[in-house]
């Protein structure tokens, strides 16, 4: 089943591109994007042979492939998408393995190419040629000159789903015979993590025909609109002593913000120097952002990073680390206040004031509408208001939560209509259906895929794990033509290969990934 695009007036598009302001200033950029994580690659560009000697182009050499504006209406012609690819590895026969970052620039991922991820130990071990493909609106690959609602009447789930089987069916790889790999010719291994592992399984499910076989790590195949799962994992991973303490808190915030008594509003609000946000939803999604560093956690990052320095922050007092049970409400109140007014509002907003950095109810503030392009996080505010709604907010009632039930979806859905003006209602009691999550996971299944030689691969302590095949409601508990490895990872850890070394739980994962794969490509056989 296909997704249809959305209907969009049409509009004559600009002709040049819209110039990025020289600061855009406005809210902070919200929750962060379920994207892979990067690696920091060499300084100085290191060679590349093939492995019968030849000198390969660097691994940052980009290359540019014809793709369609609109799979729906290919009259409308083509436009540039960049791409850059390897031929280290590759023998005849070997497969072609496909990647995209997702929702980001590219540009920054070109280490997937490379054996120290899994697509180029799968391409090392199976003879095999990398390539990362970037995403239709993000970075420098733009159907139309500009982020404005017109512009993305073209971005849609299914436009991305297309992209990738229209390269794989039309590209002209640049490599000794490139131009006789196509599917059916060559066996096509799609790759991706996070969103893009998504695209995995949603391309395996629309275009069978394209990929043989394929690797999504945290793969959010699952759209849901009110996401308090997000905040589940973390909660669980935590140390006990600031999971206790933080829920304390949020629940006191939770109490004095619904009270209705504007003095004791003030006088919270207060505590974390934040009583210039008039409303009360931006000062509890603001308290958000201090989880946001377990994302960034992998198993070899260490103790050092944001979020245990949050949690030291509230639990160790003159040297003396809290029991399980925390500090309780009093400590961790002044504690966690303390570290918004000493440091951490400086660390996020800089110079700017409370409401513009923190607020989220001016819908006149230029802000919301610009539609310069490489601006990453409205190309993914589309996606999500259209589509996956991925809002995060807080547990509901029966459940215990670490974040603030003040913040619903309705308050993420709100600023939708400011992003994108004509395209949302901003009454959210409208009776319409956006995002229309319902219909991304009808489209291509969600949690229920049954598509065959297709791995998952996910991290207990991923905090998008539940919208992954191993959430706690997924019915999906996979099959032998359809391997759920689970390890003890974060987000999109077996993609790394450093992760392997740092977790055997891990390591395991990315071996039995790779020996299934050979387990496959050895029964491919040619269609054409």
């Amino acid at each position: 089943m296909r997704l249809t695009q959305l209907l969009l007036p049409a509009v004559l598009l600009a002709s040049s591109a819209v110039a990025r302001p020289a600061r855009a200033t406005g809210p902070r950029a919200g929750p962060p994007r379920p994207s892979l994580p990067r690696i920091e690659t060499p300084s100085e560009e290191l060679p590349v042979t093939s492995r019968n000697g030849t000198q390969l182009p660097p691994y940052s050499y980009s290359y540019y492939f014809e793709q369609l504006i609109d799979h729906n209406n290919p009259s409308l012609g083509t436009f540039r998408q960049r791409y850059w690819h390897t031929y280290e590895f590759y023998e005849p026969g070997g497969p072609i393995i496909l990647m995209t970052p997702g929702e980001v620039d590219a540009s920054s991922y070109t280490s997937y190419l490379t054996n120290s991820t899994i697509n180029g130990r799968i391409a090392q071990e199976l003879n095999g040629s990398t390539v990362i493909l970037e995403h239709r609106f993000f970075g420098s690959s733009n159907p139309y000159p500009d982020l404005s609602v017109q512009s993305f009447s073209v971005h849609t789930v299914q436009q991305a789903v297309d992209d990738l089987a229209y390269f794989a069916q039309n590209v002209q790889l640049p490599m000794p015979g490139g131009d006789q790999l196509a599917p059916g010719k060559a066996p096509w291994i799609l790759v991706g993590g996070s969103y893009g592992g998504a695209l995995v399984s949603y391309a395996m499910n629309n275009h069978p025909e394209s990929f043989y076989a394929g690797y999504a790590s945290s793969a959010v195949v699952q759209a849901i609109v009110d996401f308090w799962g997000y905040f589940e994992p973390i909660r669980q991973a935590m140390p006990a002593n600031c999971s206790a303490d933080i829920e304390a808190v949020i629940a006191h915030v939770d109490s004095v913000t619904t009270s209705n008594d504007s003095s004791q509003i003030n006088t919270l609000k207060s505590t974390f120097g934040l009583q210039g946000l008039s409303h009360n939803d931006d000062f509890a999604a603001a308290l958000q952002e201090n989880l946001f560093g377990w994302q960034d956690m992998q198993p070899d990052s260490g103790p050092g990073g944001d979020f245990y320095h949050f949690c030291d922050v509230l639990e160790v007092k003159n040297g003396v680390s809290a029991g399980p049970s925390g500090w309780g409400l009093d400590n961790a109140l002044q504690a966690w206040g303390n570290y918004w007014k000493s440091s951490y509002y400086q660390q996020i907003c800089g110079s700017d004031d409370v409401e513009t950095c923190l607020g989220t109810y001016d819908a006149t503030n230029p802000f919301w509408s610009y539609t310069y392009l490489d601006n990453a996080q409205r190309s993914w505010q589309w996606l999500l208001c259209n589509e996956f709604g991925f809002d995060f907010d807080g547990a509901p009632a029966n459940q215990p939560t670490i974040t603030s039930r003040v913040v619903t979806p309705a308050y993420w859905q709100r600023q939708c209509g400011y992003r994108f003006p004509g395209a949302f209602p901003t009454n959210t009691t409208s009776r319409i259906e956006v995002p229309n999550a319902r219909g991304v996971n009808v489209a291509y299944q969600g949690w229920s895929t049954s598509t065959e030689r297709l791995i998952f691969a996910n991290g207990v302590n991923d905090p998008w794990r539940e919208a992954t095949v191993a959430a706690d409601g997924s019915p999906n508990t996979g099959s032998d033509t359809q391997p759920h490895l689970l390890a003890d990872g974060f987000h999109c850890s077996d993609m790394l290969v450093r992760e392997g070394a740092a977790s055997s739980k891990i390591k395991s994962v990315q071996d039995s990934a790779v020996q299934y794969m050979q387990e496959w490509i050895a029964e491919w056989v040619p269609t054409v």
